[in-house]
Formats: structure tokens, sequence, C-alpha cells
């Protein structure tokens, strides 16, 4: 069994604040994450506004009235899981909560908010880099001491600093990723014979073949979504470039064109060059958003064998189709390319854009071990609380991945694209999502895509 890369970078700070978000050890998950599920009805309850409800453990004061709006990328079953939460705050504290989703753009959309000055109260930005940005400019307010209070005591140093910047403290993780998972049809792999998990990437390429040999799309791809081209690349370039290079680059230290992007690049290319490989092949792949592309591997007549992307998988499997986790659906770790499986993380961090005590009490509850157990009760999720309760997570694979993120400590690094300037790394039709669109589109021209996306980091990270 090959070890693991723990990776996750930071920005451009320190080093303990620049390892970020959730690391997994892969030689844990081999073990772990084929568990079955266990007791979904008993969890849906427990603390998310079922029978049994969630025992208080923070104080929020009363907002009787008050209004406040919630800006976060989520979307379909995501949004109605993390409402969940925000109907339990409406509960205690009297306030009238709103949800807007921002789109992937999330900066451009709350930029414009901002300016046109009517700021949501609390936004989740998913990228580490507009946190800084936001702070920069003042847009972000600072933790006040109750929400600072229940972060000192259920977070761990890696995760405070991640939220902070400049030694001020604006912003709650309350919400991890571990972005180097593949969820594999349990049914399409049996009847195409196979009976082990792919450990390297040669032989993850083997197992697509396999299953587009026995009549079933063997990868289904998320091609329309720029951001989850850019987790494929990061989990290739990790495993073969390693950890330093890795830094390197995610600080634009090095450049696009280096050749250990050449390489990367070159190695995706064996599966995106292969139309047969793909469901739709590069053009299907190319009008896929990412729930398309879990739907299309666990529902419909002829699903394809497997889809990568993170733990979040688990809400659309849950919410979109029938199949169950740890039976119909199953997963293992991104599959090493070089040396060792990589590990890729990221997370979405709640900051206040008004100064205001509603926006406050939302971040104090937020770094409760109240909100993360109703959230995790829902499914999709896992949190870097350490102090939450794990059984409270809706089944046992997604319980098994948040145990090994508590077990990696602070020794994790963040995902590439999202500790870079919005305008190269979190932009829709630009920069890194664009380049790997284009890619996607012609993998042949490795050359060409490095030029492109050196183009545009160098004149993102100059401004």
């Amino acid at each position: 069994m090959r070890s693991s890369i723990l990776r996750v970078s930071g920005p451009r700070t320190r080093s303990t604040a620049a390892k970020a978000a959730a690391a997994l050890v892969a030689g844990a998950m081999a073990f772990t994450l084929t568990a079955c599920g266990g007791d979904d009805d008993k969890k849906d309850d427990e603390g998310s506004g079922g029978e049994k409800g969630a025992a208080a453990s923070v104080e929020l004061p009363k907002l009787d009235g008050q209004k406040l709006e919630v800006a976060a990328v989520w979307t379909g079953p995501e949004q109605e899981n993390f409402t969940k939460v925000l109907d339990e705050f409406e509960k205690r504290t009297g306030a009238e909560v709103s949800y807007v989703p921002t789109g992937n753009n999330t900066s451009t959309f709350l930029g414009t908010k901002i300016e046109g000055g009517k700021p949501p109260s609390v936004a989740f930005l998913p990228q580490v880099g507009v946190l800084h940005q936001f702070a920069q400019k003042g847009w972000v307010k600072p933790l006040g001491a109750e929400a600072q209070a229940q972060l000192d005591k259920n977070f761990s140093t890696g995760w405070k600093e991640l939220g902070a910047y400049e030694g001020k403290q604006y912003g709650v993780y309350a919400k991890a990723a571990n972005k180097s998972l593949v969820w594999y049809n349990t049914a399409a792999f049996e009847a195409a014979g196979l009976t082990a998990e792919p450990k390297t990437w040669d032989e993850f390429l083997q197992t697509a073949q396999t299953l587009s040999d026995a009549g079933s799309p063997a990868v289904s791809v998320a091609g329309q979504d720029g951001w989850t081209l850019t987790d494929w690349f990061e989990n290739v370039y990790l495993s073969q470039a390693g950890p330093e290079k890795y830094d390197q680059l995610a600080k634009h230290e090095i450049k696009w064109t280096d050749p250990s992007v050449k390489e990367a690049l070159t190695t995706l290319a064996q599966l995106w060059g292969k139309d047969d490989l793909l469901a739709g092949g590069s053009a299907g792949a190319l009008r896929t958003e990412f729930p398309k592309s879990v739907t299309n591997t666990f529902s419909g007549d002829t699903p394809a064998g497997m889809v990568y992307e993170g733990d979040f998988v688990a809400a659309n499997i849950n919410a979109d189709t029938k199949s169950e986790i740890g039976t119909d659906a199953k997963v293992f770790p991104f599959p090493a390319v070089g040396d060792a499986s990589p590990v890729v993380s990221g997370g979405d961090v709640a900051v206040a854009l008004k100064d205001d005590k509603g926006a406050q009490a939302l971040l104090t509850f937020l770094a409760s071990t109240d909100a993360a157990e109703i959230w995790a009760a829902q499914g999709g999720f896992i949190s870097p609380n350490k102090e939450m309760n794990a059984d409270k997570y809706k089944d046992d694979v997604t319980k098994d991945i948040a145990k090994a993120l508590l077990k990696a400590g602070d020794d994790f690094r963040f995902d590439m694209s999202d500790q870079a300037p919005a305008a190269f790394g979190g932009t829709q039709g630009t920069g890194e999502w664009k380049a790997l669109q284009d890619f996607l589109k012609d993998p042949k021209d490795v050359a060409g895509a490095q030029q492109q996306l050196e183009t545009s980091a160098a004149k993102a990270y100059k401004g």
C-alpha cells in the first residue's frame, strides 16, 4: 500500500497558516472508505429539526425580527442541507434568515453587492485568496468575542490561522472538503468483472478501459464547471511533482511553463484525450455540470463507472439518486501518479460583511458544535470542528473521512487554485478554469495550455 502526501497549501503566508483544510491519510482510507452506511434514518432525526432536535450548547442572543442574508456557492442538495442549520439558528434567536446563492463567481458576486452598499450579513468564501483580498479592502469584519471563544474551543490552530489575515481573525472554516476521492458504481464494476480498486494512475486507466470495453461510460467528468478540472490537475500534480513543487506553483514561484506542469498535463491527457473513457466524450464532459456528473454515475440506464470529486459528492448521491453510500456507491483515494497518493483539501470560510449583532451571532453559531452536528446529520459534509460528536455523521463513510481529517491535525495544505487570486483560480470563464476547459477540448496542445495558464497567472498575481 502506498503512503499518502498530506498537502493543502495555504496562501502566501507563514508556514503554519499556509497549512490549510483537510488532509486524509490514504492508507487509513483504504480500509475505511468502503464501509457501509449506517443508521441514516436515526441520524436524519438527530440535530436536523427531527424528533430529538439538537441540544443547545452555545448561547445566542435574541434577534427577534432582525433580518439576515447569507450568501454561499451551494445550490441543490448542499443548499438544502445548509438550510437546516439556518432553520435552527432562526428557531433559537428569532431572526429571519434568507439565503442567496452566489454562483461560481463568488468574489465578483459579493464585490458587486458590497460596492453597491447591499452586502449580505454573512458570506461563505470558497477561496483563501478571496478572504485575503476582501480583508485588504476592509470588506470583512473581525470576529467578535463570542465567535472567537467558540473558535478557540472547537478548532485547531491551523484552521484558525487559515481564517485570519495579518494577525486578525476574520473567518470560521465551518465546512471542510477532501478533494482526493474517486466514487464508483459497484454494479458497473461487477458487470465489468472488476474486483479491486485501482491504487495507481496506470491501474486507474486500466480500470477505465475495462469499464468502457464492458459497455459502461468509464469516467464522468464535470467539465462545464472549471473548478473540478483544477482539482483533477492538482491531484495529478501533487502526486507526480511532489509537495515542494506544489507549494512553489501555488505561490507562482515557478511558472506554469515549468516542465513539471507539462508532465502533469501530459498525464491528464492520457484520460482526457480518450473519448471512449469519458462519459459523452470530451464534448459531453464540457457540457456536464458537477451535479450531473454524479447522477450520470449513479442513476440512469447506462451509468458511468466512476466520478472524481470530494466528500461532498455524498450529498448529491443521497438527494438525487437511489444509490446507497457504502453499498451501491463506494469510494477510493485518488490514485497515486508518483510514489504517493495525493490528498488535496478545500473548505469554505464564513465571514461577516456587516458589522452587526446578527452577523456575529451567526458566526458564533457556525463555530459551535451544535451547527456542525446539525449539518453533519444531513450527509455530504465534513467539519474541522474537533469537539463535535462524530456519531452525528449520516453514514460511516463520511464519519471515517472526518475522523481521518481530525487525525491529520494541522499537517495539511489547501487547494492550489483556492489560494490564487480569484481572477486566476476562482472565476468562471477566465484564468485556470478556462485554460483547463480549453485543454479538455484539445488535450494534445500541452504547450498551448501551459502558455495560456502562465499568461493568466502572471497577470493575476501581479494585480
